[in-house]
């Protein structure tokens, strides 16, 4: 396939910055124009609340409503122009959304692996610069006139469901490391600026407890999702906390599903109450598109279309992604359903944002980022961290022998098989633009070693055998062989959530019968978002290793080669758990608990609550080094103390309300030292689980920290791990409240088990 390489890219962009950048007129403000010159809104010397109240007393009420709207009309009086909301920035800048388009001098921008391969590196300080490049990216693309500033990503809900189409966009099944990654690519994108500057607008979406899409005659736009305050609490609500708290993200989307019977979009508890309420959102909160007439015409939750502007409206909802809000608001008003000071409420957020975004402070290229032009976007150093992101996110599952990795010398013919052994697209997965330029798994072997290629089947779907004949003939022919399988957006998708987790059509036989023939090792690529069943695979002596390796992005081939010939130690592990296909008999979508009930047999979802048989665990990856944990200090008892006015525990579950408890600064130190025994340099990622002690109402284990490490081959590495007792230590009660547990608390690091007891002690107040 015929694509456009790096180098192609970069001289396309040499080009046009040569020809020079169509610099991106005023979006307001304009300093030419004389009838705004003066007026405060355009002051940048006043308080950016003082211009916002002093803009909305100039608008119109018929202007208002236009700008409700992700197609937010313009106000020529006051030298404003329209703007388009949606834009998308998932792993990097896309056009999804009609507020961004590629083309002229930005043919292209960096696309970085799908976010589930990169939640994978569990590399903290990776997920918060692929964010700054993104955002580099994003502002040079709005300078040059073909992008917006307000994007609306990350994805941050649940992998609650292995089947769920969307999953790939998500960090995966811990609500700890979904509000960590959440956090840290938000201030990558937002620019971590003084003030309330912002480079971009981030969005943390969609909330809340939105993990299906349609599956068994269940939709989204007609799905119920029915959350017990503690499940809600402790899983759902996780990582949207932590974003809007700690990431300081400028807007939160809402679902389309109703939680407990009402529409997200439509229910006050949950945005004027908690996002804004008791989070402090400082920014807005948006419907995700069309969600107001989903909740109108689909779910009839009101009787009129006004009843619905304003139910949305007075909810918290400050912009509409769809026309619904500039219809009806009008009607709402007329029937006094809506006052005007609701509506003025709303665009206060909205146009707040675009004024900490500088969009009402005169000539970009005078701004802190009007620099940055089509000489940004597709850099070397931007592709080179595509690539470095891929490697992370690779995760060796199974390396028997050791099969891998292969050598050059040793395998100098190496047959490429499979569905996904030379696509592009594919490996950037959805919600994702138009790549620099693509390097498949075939070209990335082909740099290392002679190839043979036969696909063995024309796509994922595999439905007949009539290939197999050119790909087991590769396979004799070869030195080694390597098996590309796995999925593509029309098996797992938004709106497409899977049937099962088997590999697709006749893929297994496929890779059986090309693993029989091989005269050499045979290694076994899984390119997927979702967990995939291969427990087959895992079982066969013929098949010597596998790697799965998400949707590793435009560079994924490089990365896939650089990891199978050694050049890249694989560090990553699965944030997500691979489970059989008989689990699924077990547990419908619809079914929101996580916790097991052992009346039902319900069996309970994700690493936190399931015990039962899986075909890989949360967490698990090898290496081609073998690392060894040494606990070098951790108290063996530690006191929370408890505001006096409290009684100290409760009786009945010896456990005391965080709420009650002293938690600023309240931490447990480790130390720990990590040694690499074997002969290769790698980064490790310590994973630290926690075992309370409580009952089946708490998880029976937790994360609790996590850090990446890189220790040098026969060398050692000692890494501090500090815990705030009271986010990690603490379990959610049926209430939806959330306590730490009194007693012994086993922590778990690899091989290493120490026990942690936790006791209270009441403090007096003033």
């Amino acid at each position: 396939m015929a694509v456009t390489t790096i180098l192609q890219c970069s001289l396309l962009i040499f080009f046009f910055s040569v020809a020079g950048i169509n610099a991106r007129r005023p979006f307001a403000c304009d300093p030419a124009n004389t009838a705004v010159k003066g007026l405060p809104f355009c002051n940048v010397h006043l308080p950016v609340a003082d211009r916002v109240r002093d803009l909305l007393r100039r608008l119109t009420f018929k202007e208002k409503l236009g700008l409700l709207v992700d197609k937010a009309t313009a106000v020529p009086r006051l030298g404003i122009d329209d703007y388009e909301w949606w834009s998308e920035a998932l792993h990097g800048v896309s056009n999804v959304g009609p507020g961004t388009r590629f083309g002229g001098e930005f043919p292209g921008a960096t696309a970085f692996p799908q976010v589930i391969t990169t939640a994978a590196s569990f590399n903290t300080s990776l997920w918060e610069e692929i964010g700054r490049v993104v955002s580099d990216e994003a502002r040079a693309m709005y300078n040059g006139g073909v992008a917006g500033l307000t994007y609306w990503s990350p994805n941050i809900n649940i992998f609650r469901d292995p089947r769920w189409g969307r999953g790939q966009e998500t960090p995966g099944e811990d609500p700890i490391v979904a509000g960590e990654y959440a956090s840290r690519y938000v201030r990558g994108l937002q620019g971590n600026l003084p003030g309330d500057q912002l480079k971009v607008a981030a969005c943390c979406k969609h909330y809340t407890a939105y993990d299906l899409d349609n599956w068994s005659g269940t939709d989204r736009f007609h799905f119920n999702a029915k959350v017990s305050k503690q499940e809600m609490v402790d899983t759902f609500e996780v990582p949207f906390r932590q974003c809007v708290m700690q990431g300081k993200v400028a807007s939160v989307m809402c679902s389309y599903n109703q939680v407990n019977g009402i529409p997200t979009c439509a229910d006050p508890r949950l945005l004027r109450d908690t996002i804004r309420g008791a989070w402090r959102l400082n920014g807005y909160i948006v419907s995700d598109c069309d969600s107001v007439g989903v909740f109108y015409d689909n779910q009839h939750y009101t009787a009129t279309p006004e009843e619905a502007a304003a139910d949305a409206i007075k909810a918290g909802l400050d912009l509409d992604c769809g026309p619904f809000l500039a219809l009806h608001t009008q009607g709402a008003v007329d029937q006094g359903l809506l006052k005007e000071t609701d509506v003025d409420s709303a665009l206060f957020n909205t146009l707040t944002v675009q004024m900490r975004l500088g969009m009402f402070d005169g000539e970009p290229s005078s701004q802190i980022f009007g620099n940055l032009g089509p000489r940004d976007v597709c850099t070397p150093g931007n592709q080179e961290l595509a690539l470095e992101a891929a490697r992370q996110g690779i995760v060796l599952l199974k390396n028997h022998g050791p099969s891998l990795p292969l050598s050059p010398r040793r395998h100098r013919t190496v047959a490429v098989i499979g569905p996904n052994s030379d696509v592009t697209v594919t490996m950037i997965g959805n919600y994702a633009g138009i790549a620099c330029g693509y390097t498949t798994p075939l070209q990335g072997i082909s740099r290392y070693t002679k190839t043979i290629h036969g696909p063995g089947c024309s796509n994922v779907e595999c439905r007949n055998a009539h290939l197999f004949g050119d790909a087991i003939h590769a396979a004799r022919q070869a030195d080694a062989t390597v098996l590309i399988m796995g999925l593509d957006q029309s098996i797992e998708a938004e709106f497409k959530d899977r049937d099962g987790l088997l590999l697709p059509g006749y893929q297994q036989e496929l890779v059986s019968k090309v693993s029989a023939a091989s005269k050499g090792p045979t290694i076994l690529v899984i390119m997927s978002g979702g967990p995939v069943d291969v427990s087959f695979a895992e079982h066969d002596p013929r098949i010597g290793a596998i790697v799965w390796v998400g949707y590793p992005g435009q560079a994924g081939g490089a990365a896939i080669a650089d990891v199978l010939f050694g050049t890249h130690n694989p560090g990553g592990k699965l944030p997500m758990t691979w489970y059989h296909q008989n689990y699924l008999t077990k547990v419908p979508m619809t079914t929101m608990d996580m916790r097991s009930n052992h009346v039902t047999g319900y069996p309970g979802r994700t690493y936190r609550f399931y015990k039962g048989p899986v075909v890989y665990p949360f967490g698990h990856g090898l290496s081609y080094s073998n690392f060894i944990h040494t606990l070098v200090s951790a108290p063996k008892m530690f006191t929370v103390p408890v505001d006096g006015r409290h009684k100290n525990t409760t009786a009945a579950t010896d456990t005391v309300r965080v709420t009650h408890a002293k938690c600023g600064g309240l931490s447990v130190g480790l130390q720990v030292d990590v040694r690499n025994v074997g002969s290769k340099d790698g980064s490790h990622t310590m994973l630290v689980y926690s075992t309370p002690p409580v009952g089946h109402w708490g998880p029976h284990k937790q994360l609790v920290a996590f850090a990446k490490v890189h220790v040098p081959a026969r060398t050692q590495l000692r890494v501090p791990i500090n815990i705030h007792v009271c986010k990690f230590f603490s379990v959610v009660d049926k209430s939806g409240i959330r306590r730490i547990p009194m007693g012994q608390h086993s922590l778990h690091i690899g091989d290493v088990k120490h026990l942690l007891s936790i006791q209270s002690t009441p403090l007096g107040f003033d």
